[in-house]
């Protein structure tokens, strides 16, 4: 089963994916945890260069194509071996967080991007998508409050609030396209009031 989490910047995604891992483990699930981008020395390399404040100059075009660079890698070099044995994957962030950035934060072409999301991922598609749901300022707030006492600060996060209201509207949107596929979790909640949210939800999801 394939399992990515969404949602803005200080959503609290990873902390929840880790929880999440540590609780399937004990339960005998054979776990996969990795995230974008990211998850091979490749995508690392590729994820140094999208989150550098060095790189303000870096055009929308670019950071699609880069953030499609590192998926390619991930999917071919860890995703689908891993599914074909059978084992859990648990993704933070996939190509739901291209759309919701990309298409609808930088107002790419959504239809463009959907074509090279399908090349980067040659098909795969998610299982299942837990949506940390948090205001864009809620979030902005969590990632300079966490930046304080040594979290990255990317480049991302310093997209003005106007960009990240952008992506908050566009992840509703994805939601609403496929509603089936994701589950809205309130992440303006304390981390074990979230994890156990989840928990409930992957009891109708795992056998």
């Amino acid at each position: 089963m394939f399992i990515t989490f969404e949602g803005l910047d200080g959503s609290g995604k990873t902390t929840q994916a880790r929880q999440l891992v540590s609780y399937l483990r004990d339960q005998g699930y054979e776990v996969l945890l990795t995230r974008e981008p990211g998850g091979t020395p490749i995508g690392d390399q590729i994820r140094e260069i999208l989150h550098s404040l060095d790189n303000t100059a870096m055009t929308p075009n670019a950071e699609l194509l880069l953030y499609n660079a590192s998926r390619a890698q991930l999917v071919a070099e860890v995703l689908r071996p891993h599914l074909a044995t059978g084992g859990v994957v648990i993704c933070d962030r996939f190509y739901d967080s291209t759309l919701a950035y990309q298409g609808y934060g930088h107002q790419l072409d959504l239809q463009v991007l959907r074509t090279i999301i399908s090349f980067a991922t040659n098909g795969l598609r998610p299982d299942l998508t837990l949506y940390l749901d948090i205001t864009p300022e809620a979030g902005l707030r969590r990632r300079k409050q966490a930046s304080l006492f040594g979290d990255e600060w990317t480049r991302m996060d310093d997209m003005e609030l106007a960009f990240h209201e952008r992506v908050y509207t566009g992840y509703q949107a994805l939601m609403q396209a496929e509603p089936d596929r994701w589950m809205r979790i309130n992440a303006d909640q304390s981390t074990e009031q979230v994890q156990q949210a989840i928990r409930q939800v992957l009891e109708k999801h795992l056998v």
